[in-house]
């Protein structure tokens, strides 16, 4: 059994499969709408990640993203840099512009509330060596 499978249970309802973006993910991931108020202009999800899923890399144009780690394990990377390993409680923010990519560890579940402005410009996948050599750094 993965680690954290009890996040499926969480606060937040897990949500159904990511159908509408599964193209820009590697592996399974879920989401639940948060606000659906047509006069707010951010998206609120909760994005649910299993083991070893992620999504690619992409930027936030005109806007940017907060992440709010509820629980399992994922990590964070931006272009270039070293990749975070994320679990409950972390936050992390995105700048307008800033190439990078999240999802879950491959041996856990992971979920995080996405707190996202502006429009997001998906790029090409992590790849398979890219996210082997940020799990050879746990």
């Amino acid at each position: 059994m993965a680690k954290n499978e009890n996040i499926k249970n969480g606060i937040f309802p897990m949500g159904p499969k990511n159908d509408a973006y599964a193209k820009f993910f590697t592996g399974q991931s879920y989401l639940q709408g948060l606000v659906n108020d047509p006069n707010v202009s951010v998206g609120v999800g909760n994005v649910t990640f299993e083991p070893g899923c992620r999504n690619n890399w992409h930027i936030h144009h005109d806007g940017f993203q907060i992440l709010l780690v509820t629980g399992g394990e994922g990590w964070y990377q931006e272009a270039g840099q070293p990749a975070r390993h994320l679990t409950a409680g972390d936050v992390v923010v995105t700048h307008d512009g800033v190439k990078h990519w999240h999802g879950a560890t491959k041996d856990s579940w992971f979920s995080h509330i996405a707190i996202t402005a502006g429009t997001p410009e998906w790029l090409e996948p992590v790849s398979d060596e890219e996210y082997a050599a940020v799990e050879g750094d746990k």
